[in-house]
């Protein structure tokens, strides 16, 4: 089954998972980090999904039927035009993940007054030719879109300016993709978990599995200690956005650590002779490059200098 057919099946299941900061935030996390365990670009449309219903929660939209995704990437790049008593939307807008096949996205753009969110179907968009062409989550379809003249009606308009980044959401829902970026590390453990268990496992695989086991528990304890802060402090939104930059360099560093600690260990043979696990490190390889450590963990040392959302 194709990873669009496969989120679509689960949006029912989707639909009922805690909402971020209503006291079952763990367990919101602890099923993305399932589905990406199983696999990254199903989790990644799912997280998606399930974002979308988040942000539209706060920010007091009504919630479209069907599948859902967000598109939030270089909003400078599409301009977003008062027309009427709606907009429209022109430029381009990349990493569109489920591209023409979900039903309906929250896209970024940039408006006259400011960033703004806008609830858009896929009809009148046009795909750039080649824009997707990785080396791994190629299910995700995210593709780099163009937006010629797309009208939107004001009701499809989301929040004011910089509502999608000025709520406390915003840094919720990025420990969230963390949760995901676990799951999908701890699936690649897998192979280690094999070799390890097979009779006269040499130390070096062992102490593979022990390294990144360590590792993954600790970036798990990072993120069950923000999930519990997040239910005990929801609209804290300078604490939310500090909190989601130590959650996501954590877990980006453990599952960095889990990718080259099991392919130095197991070697080329596992990538050219297990094509499951060489396609999971193929997808974890790229989810996790959406991620920019040296600038995140630059924004968090001056968060920490300036006393900002202290914990």
């Amino acid at each position: 089954m194709h990873a669009l057919e496969k989120v679509r099946a689960a949006v029912g299941e989707l639909d009922q998972l805690p909402l971020p900061g209503g006291g079952g935030t763990i367990e919101r996390w602890r099923a993305l980090a399932g589905r990406g365990r199983e696999d990254l670009s199903v989790a990644r449309l799912a997280e998606g999904h399930a974002d979308a219903r988040a942000i539209l929660h706060e920010l007091v939209h009504d919630v479209p039927a069907g599948l859902l995704g967000v598109w939030a990437a270089q909003p400078d790049l599409l301009r977003a035009e008062p027309d009427g008593d709606g907009w429209v939307l022109r430029g381009e807008k990349a990493w569109c993940s489920g591209s023409l096949a979900i039903d309906r996205a929250l896209v970024t753009a940039t408006a006259p007054d400011g960033p703004r969110l806008f609830v858009v179907g896929p009809g009148g968009l046009e795909i750039v030719p080649g824009s997707w062409t990785p080396m791994g989550m190629e299910a995700t379809r995210s593709d780099t879109l163009v937006f010629d003249g797309v009208r939107v009606g004001a009701d499809d308009a989301v929040g004011g300016p910089g509502a999608y980044v000025d709520r406390p959401g915003f840094g919720h829902g990025g420990c969230g993709v963390a949760a995901v970026w676990w799951g999908g590390a701890d699936g690649v453990v897998d192979a280690l978990r094999r070799a390890a268990a097979r009779p006269g496992a040499p130390d070096d695989v062992l102490a593979a599995l022990g390294e990144a086991t360590a590792g993954l528990e600790a970036a798990w304890a990072a993120l069950a200690t923000a999930a519990t802060e997040i239910d005990a402090h929801p609209g804290d939104r300078d604490r939310a956005d500090r909190r989601a930059l130590s959650v996501r360099l954590t877990v980006e560093r453990a599952a960095r650590h889990a990718l080259d600690v099991t392919t130095r260990a197991l070697g080329a043979s596992a990538l050219c002779h297990q094509p499951e696990h060489a396609a999971r490190v193929a997808d974890l390889t790229v989810y996790l490059s959406q991620m920019h450590p040296f600038r995140s963990a630059v924004v968090l040392g001056r968060a920490v200098v300036e006393g900002s959302g202290r914990p």
